[in-house]
């Protein structure tokens, strides 16, 4: 897709998808997805294979014994974690390594697993929300990367995200939320998945949820979701407010919030 005009005209750049991960999604649009051929199509990228190998053994997805092969790793995750894996690894490729932005990563792995299981539990789109996720904070490393030395300097100024977002608007004309839409928008993800980055910061800050109906629920797993990573006193109150706003169950939304929060706490020790 393309990049709104009026970014372009700001002359901030923002990555193409890389070709692996193009021809992964068209793999992925397929009913059924051909497992044989997505494992062959990550391992033949073998510094990514690499990397999605390393994150599949981590900590993070608490697998009993070391996972051997990306087929392996599709037959305890599933086809659907696996693929956010590789989304993760070529979005964190896409960009200079720096120690600014290994936070940023840490949480997006953390934050997409979160809404994509989350999503599974309530039968809402989870590929949608597991890429929501892991591309939420992914416009700051396109700040990063188009200044790093200013935008350096406003991540230390801003305590939080609404801060951070006035502080560039005033520095670069667009906050990071408007870039990472463009970005999620080029690189081909769900409108419900674009819609969420686009709104998560004004939601996360108690606002309303996006105006679509349907673009709703991502974003309030994504409130959810900040709850549980950033302000687990608010999760009953906030799960409530925004289940309403995207017409679920609250107390399905809550039950499975604790459930999901539970099972990758234990995974981790």
């Amino acid at each position: 897709m393309p990049v709104d005009p009026d970014l372009r005209s700001l002359d901030i750049d923002i990555p193409s998808q890389p070709d692996a991960l193009v021809r992964l999604s068209l793999l992925l649009a397929r009913e059924p997805v051909d497992l044989q051929s997505a494992s062959r199509l990550i391992e033949a990228d073998m510094a990514l294979a690499a990397a999605v190998m390393k994150a599949v053994n981590s900590s993070l997805y608490g697998l009993k014994g070391r996972v051997q092969s990306v087929q392996q790793a599709i037959t305890y995750l599933g086809m659907r974690e696996v693929a956010a894996i590789t989304y993760e690894m070529g979005l964190r490729a896409a960009f200079p390594p720096a120690p600014e932005l290994g936070p940023l990563w840490v949480r997006a792995a953390r934050r997409g697993l979160l809404m994509g299981r989350l999503a599974q539990r309530l039968d809402v789109d989870a590929w949608a929300a597991h890429s929501a996720g892991l591309f939420e904070e992914c416009g700051k490393a396109v700040l990063f990367r188009h200044a790093p030395d200013h935008y350096r300097a406003m991540l230390r100024a801003a305590g939080t995200d609404t801060e951070l977002a006035m502080l560039e608007r005033a520095g670069f004309g667009v906050s990071h939320e408007a870039l990472g839409a463009a970005l999620c928008e080029s690189w081909g993800l769900a409108a419900a998945a674009v819609a969420s980055v686009r709104h998560h910061i004004l939601a996360h800050a108690g606002g309303p949820l996006p105006a679509a109906a349907d673009r709703r629920p991502i974003c309030a797993l994504s409130v959810v979701a900040h709850c549980l990573m950033c302000a687990p006193d608010t999760l009953q109150a906030r799960a409530a407010d925004v289940a309403v706003q995207a017409g679920l169950d609250a107390g399905e939304v809550l039950d499975a919030a604790r459930s999901v929060h539970e099972r990758l706490e234990a995974a981790a020790t």
